[in-house]
């Protein structure tokens, strides 16, 4: 018979908050170079539209006809930048992290006090319940509703997606909580 134990439970849980802060904050990273090399790609094109453009100013046509397009070209990737709003949703996901990282420690200083003996179990099953509740307003008012956030949502949701081992796991822990054998 499958038996979990409520620090069991506490363990997967924390795995699951981990997995979480992880992805999010990986998905802040993307975007946020995304962002990072839009916003290059617009200073470099506008800087050779304009540079064009005072060529263009001799009254040599390819010169004219080159700045046009670039003016253009700059006016859709701005277009593109602004619709998209990579910086925005790159901040969104980062706070996420962030909201979801305080509540990795909360879960470390449970898992502690419960090892260390310093609570009851009526005590620990509260401060779980707590920190599920947490976790939940986490997701319910912290996620922007985009891309990222659905395949975060759906590999958690799924077991194909990537998931942490006891060993992974075990680095977010101090040595006395470790349950993998190094």
């Amino acid at each position: 018979m499958f038996q979990l134990s409520v620090v069991d439970h506490i363990r997967l849980s924390f795995g699951h908050v981990v997995f979480g802060y992880r992805a999010h904050s990986r998905a802040a990273s993307r975007l946020a170079l995304r962002a990072w090399q839009l916003r290059v790609v617009l200073v470099i094109l506008t800087g050779a539209s304009t540079a064009a453009a005072l060529i263009a100013l001799n009254g040599d046509r390819r010169f004219q006809i080159a700045a046009a397009a670039m003016a253009g070209a700059v006016f859709a990737l701005y277009a593109l930048s602004a619709a998209m709003n990579l910086d925005a949703r790159a901040y969104a996901h980062r706070a996420c992290a962030a909201r979801l990282w305080a509540v990795c420690e909360k879960y470390r200083s449970l898992l502690a006090e419960a090892h260390d003996g310093l609570i009851d179990v009526p005590a620990v099953t509260e401060r779980r319940d707590g920190l599920q509740r947490e976790v939940q307003a986490v997701y319910e008012h912290g996620l922007p509703a985009d891309r990222d956030a659905y395949q975060i949502a759906g590999q958690a949701i799924s077991e194909s997606g990537e998931w942490l081992s006891d060993q992974a796991l075990d680095q977010f822990l101090p040595r006395s909580l470790r349950q993998a054998k190094a």
